[in-house]
């Protein structure tokens, strides 16, 4: 059972990222605030979601929040401050879009650069534990998710839309076989040696 709040009374938002382990492709963040009483059956890291699942869980999320945003950091950015930094960069960007805002940020992971003195909590695996950072993790990925699809029609020969960017071995063999585009991700190993 996911929990409603870290602490009570005060207005939280939940953060979370999606593709930080991709070839290419930006990485996506999203910031949600829910209601105090928001419960969904289905609600849980996106992870442990059918693709379907988080289809229909994104626009009851959209809804029922009483803010939201996502945001993104691009490959060039990405190649510039790396991965890490390019996650704490995409949830800043998608706090900073709130309509509220919040008095406290839960974070999925171990790590997070504080954001204009709000205080923060990081939470490993915070995902499956909280339900503003599963809601996070469901508008990050289904955002990216949609991107990465719409880049594929620009390069069907990577397979975009269904590896979304992962480094799978199609999408190597791929990028052996065509060489790199202005979406990969230089200063990640594209290729194993």
């Amino acid at each position: 059972m996911l929990k409603a709040y870290y602490t009570k009374n005060i207005i939280e938002a939940g953060c979370d990222e999606a593709g930080r382990g991709c070839l290419s492709g930006a990485v996506y963040a999203a910031a949600v605030i829910l209601p105090s009483d928001f419960r969904h059956e289905l609600l849980n890291d996106s992870k442990q979601l059918t693709e379907r699942e988080r289809e229909h869980l994104r626009p009851i999320i959209e809804q029922e929040a009483v803010a939201w945003a996502v945001a993104s950091v691009s490959p060039a950015e990405i190649d510039d401050i790396n991965i890490l930094n390019a996650s704490f960069l995409a949830m800043h960007r998608a706090i900073d879009q709130l309509s509220i805002r919040p008095e406290s940020l839960l974070i999925d992971g171990n790590r997070f650069t504080p954001y204009n003195f709000i205080p923060h909590h990081c939470i490993i695996k915070g995902d499956g534990k909280y339900l503003s950072i599963a809601a996070a993790s469901v508008l990050a990925k289904t955002y990216r998710d949609d991107y990465m699809a719409d880049l594929h029609k620009a390069f069907p020969m990577y397979s975009w839309d269904s590896n979304k960017g992962y480094p799978t071995k199609a999408h190597r063999a791929a990028i052996r076989e065509h060489g790199t585009t202005q979406y990969h991700r230089m200063t990640f190993r594209l290729l194993p040696e």
